[in-house]
């Protein structure tokens, strides 16, 4: 029997046959995108501990104002808490690059690949502050008129609402639906919405040190090599930090001495008033790859290559992933060189091979990616499946049995986890069947 848990004043939600069929099958995998807007606005609470004194922020030219308030009972939305809006950020650009049409503002998702994409672990503790953090993104309410258009203001939580599907015997969580409100969505629809970041961001474990990563990034990613540099007094307004401004300057102090956001240098100079200045500079290969990870190297040239996205008739005809290509030809070696005469096939000691299949190889990396992604859970649509066709069998003790079995060879990996437990459960009830009779 499974229940439904809600939070604050949201919207009791259910998930259709579209919105599941959106759901991305490499989630742990997706290269990383942030709402551009969000990166440098005091839109959050810096602080671990509860804060329920608002942000009232106008910028130094009067243009440009943000009001965060907190309800008292959850306390403000954390940096720590807008993980949860980049990797929806990150689905939805994503399904932009893949040419899917009709962008949806509630997103179904599995808990367990969310906590992974963003470096957290899956206890059941993070699962529980995971529900904290959803709950401090619906209660908190955020005015601007950024993006404003005709109106004086917006006015809008960050979720409208969320759900989570729970089996009342297992506690396992069957999937959770995310309502993003409109200004968030349409930030990130817009183009040139979202910027990508790098991994080791969801390291950074200071509030303030994670808050400068991101302005570093909406200000310095493509400064050039003179970089962005920003008055001490306004980053300090900016940030939208609790405190006085002299700890704040003593702590911004201590992060340019310290020198170790990945990607960027911190320096510090003078301004004509007397106060410190920080500056910031893009640098690549400095504490991580922001853009030129593997996935995301891989991502580009498969769109400068014309690889055709995933889900589109052309590529179901050039996928590794088609039901053409077996899960052996995919994880099979390379083929060894043949013996023969030189200039005959056989390449001499250490020569390098004059063409590569380049687009081949980044579909396979692709699909490694995407297979791997599956791994080591099942989704709604596979247990539900199996409900029907095979009732009456623990599927999360089979799953484990399944997990082992492959384990024992590495010829079993699947190239398709998902598909590849569904088939071994099937062979499993028609062979045991009769001792569910029994």
């Amino acid at each position: 029997m499974n229940r439904v848990r809600k939070a604050p004043a949201r919207k009791a939600a259910t998930m259709t046959d579209e919105q599941f069929d959106l759901f991305l099958p490499y989630i742990a995998n997706l290269p990383l995108r942030d709402q551009r807007e969000m990166m440098e606005r005091p839109f959050f609470s810096l602080a671990k501990s509860k804060r329920v004194k608002p942000i009232d922020y106008t910028s130094p030219d009067g243009q440009v104002r943000v009001h965060v308030s907190a309800n008292p009972d959850y306390g403000m939305a954390t940096i720590w808490d807008a993980d949860i809006l980049i990797y929806c950020a990150s689905v939805l650009a994503d399904m932009v690059r893949r040419g899917l049409n009709d962008m949806p503002r509630k997103l179904h998702i599995m808990p367990y690949d969310l906590l992974r994409a963003i470096g957290r672990p899956t206890t059941g503790r993070a699962y529980e502050l995971l529900g904290q953090a959803l709950d401090r993104l619906v209660a908190t309410t955020i005015k601007t008129n950024i993006r404003a258009e005709n109106r004086r203001e917006a006015t809008f939580s960050w979720l409208d609402g969320w759900t989570q599907l729970v089996d009342e015997k297992t506690e396992r969580s069957h999937g959770m639906t995310l309502e993003l409100s409109s200004w968030f969505w349409e930030g990130v629809m817009m183009k040139g919405g979202v910027l990508a970041i790098d991994r080791a961001y969801f390291d950074i474990t200071g509030g303030r040190e994670r808050w400068l990563y991101r302005v570093a990034r909406k200000h310095a990613g493509g400064a050039g090599e003179g970089g962005f540099a920003i008055s001490m007094p306004v980053l300090f307004e900016k940030s939208g930090a609790e405190g006085q401004y002299r700890r704040f300057k003593f702590e911004m102090l201590k992060l340019a001495e310290k020198d170790d956001l990945p990607g960027y240098a911190l320096a510090v100079e003078t301004a004509k008033d007397g106060e410190p200045m920080l500056r910031m500079r893009r640098v690549d290969g400095k504490g991580g790859a922001e853009m030129d990870t593997a996935e995301n190297s891989a991502l580009r040239q498969v769109q400068d290559e014309g690889i055709p996205p995933q889900g589109s008739p052309a590529a179901a005809e050039a996928s590794p992933l088609s039901e053409k290509v077996s899960s052996r030809k995919l994880f099979a070696p390379p083929p060894r060189p043949r013996a023969g005469r030189a200039g005959q096939g056989a390449p001499e000691p250490g020569a390098i091979p004059k063409t590569i299949d380049a687009r081949a190889l980044i579909r396979s990396t692709i699909a490694g990616l995407s297979d791997a992604a599956t791994r080591g859970f099942m989704t709604d649509e596979t247990i539900d499946l199996l409900r029907r066709e095979c009732p009456g069998w623990d599927l999360h003790a089979l799953h484990a049995e399944f997990e082992r079995w492959v384990a024992a060879s590495p010829e079993r990996t699947p190239a398709d986890w998902q598909r590849a437990f569904v088939g071994w459960v099937r062979r499993h009830h028609a062979k045991h069947r009769h001792e569910l009779r029994g």
